[in-house]
């Protein structure tokens, strides 16, 4: 039986432990972390991310989580509404083959489909691998390993092992994304956008409900230091509606926010030898493209078609997976350096031109554009 050692159990660490395993695969996966992590932001899978998750059978499952359709209001500094998308356009936009979950929804819904199937080692870490086959994780084990699959994120451990440094471009900006109380009757997406930053919030009940905040920041890693608490509350205090609320939400437990840099990854190969990167580690794309989630499911699916297409020989797969996969997340990566006007628009004019496309979206000539448009590759 061959063996794959998958450092990461986020979505594209657990999506290749499915596929391979599927496949007959003796699947490890190891993690830095203590326990998996929760929540996150709203990840949207259509177009090859939907097919991929169908073909893993996680559509029964991701159904639960679902969040459907739902309103979104762009509104004004001091909250008051400026122009309504109904959740019925927003749906007719998007198409049947989507599905709409919170990030920590679908890693655990990956989780429970693999749980059973793979060795799953929490806290742990690969400390050393060479050209042979062994694999030394830092609980004291060595594995024989015929794949080590990199799927440990934007800020891979494994990358800079393998390719060196220098493959991340970090880009002057800071997200986060953290759950807030339920405070609205109706289900809505209510969003600010101004220039050099943008705050949403997304209630959908209990439970359901999160805060999303981007901005433009010269100092990104100062801003980390100074912590999710004092950088959102400068770059954000000034804000009405219900931005304070979730400010102070935020203060309560400032530890269950993702707070982070943007950056994207630009590899000029995936691989070497037995040993691939997959996901963010690979290729980053950014929250400002979306897709992130949806290319982490293709990738690992098509990895292992392309695995299962050339048997032992674990270079050709490879190649040939990142030949078919390469121009998609060019394409996307490009998309998100185009998004950051979108999320972080650099003037009042800039942010006009984005509300002019918000109203374009209701025109039913429009809608089916937009449709096409995010679900092509």
């Amino acid at each position: 039986m061959r063996r794959a050692v998958i450092v990461g159990a986020g979505v594209a660490g657990l999506a290749t432990a499915l596929r391979l395993g599927r496949d007959g695969w003796d699947t490890v996966v190891v993690e830095r972390a203590p326990a998996r992590r929760t929540g996150g932001y709203v990840v949207n899978l259509l177009g090859p991310g939907y097919d991929a998750a169908e073909r893993l059978g996680l559509l029964p499952a991701l159904a639960a989580h679902a969040l459907g359709p739902f309103t979104t209001v762009l509104v004004h500094a001091d909250g008051r509404a400026k122009l309504t998308v109904p959740a019925a356009l927003a749906e007719a936009a998007l198409g049947e083959r989507t599905v709409s979950v919170f990030r920590g929804d679908l890693e655990s819904t990956l989780y429970e489909a693999v749980r059973d199937h793979t060795d799953l080692r929490f806290g742990t870490t690969v400390t050393a691998a060479g050209e042979g086959p062994d694999v030394l994780l830092s609980d004291g084990t060595t594995l024989t390993a015929d794949l080590l699959v990199g799927a440990d994120g934007v800020h891979s451990a494994t990358r800079p092992a393998v390719f060196g440094d220098g493959h991340r471009v970090d880009l002057p900006y800071v997200v986060a994304a953290f759950p807030v109380a339920h405070a609205s009757p109706e289900r809505s997406a209510t969003t600010f956008i101004g220039p050099g930053r943008t705050a949403a919030l997304i209630d959908l009940g209990p439970g359901r409900s999160c805060a999303f905040f981007a901005y433009r920041c010269e100092t990104p890693l100062e801003a980390l230091c100074r912590g999710p608490v004092e950088a959102l509350g400068a770059a954000f205090g000034d804000l009405g509606g219900g931005i304070p609320d979730a400010l102070r939400h935020l203060g309560r437990d400032p530890g269950g926010a993702y707070f982070d840099t943007v950056s994207q990854v630009v590899l000029p190969r995936w691989s070497s030898g037995r040993t691939v990167l997959l996901g963010d580690a690979a290729w980053c794309v950014t929250v400002f493209a979306g897709h992130g989630a949806g290319l982490a499911l293709a990738g690992a699916d098509r990895l292992g078609t392309a695995l299962r297409e050339h048997g032992t020989d674990v270079t050709a797969a490879l190649a040939q997976w990142e030949t078919g996969l390469r121009p998609a997340v060019v394409r996307r990566q490009a998309q998100a350096r185009r998004g950051m006007l979108q999320y972080a628009p650099p003037t009042r004019f800039h942010v006009w031109l984005g509300d002019l496309m918000v109203r374009a979206v209701t025109l039913p000539g429009v809608r089916g554009l937009v449709r096409r448009a995010a679900a092509r590759t």
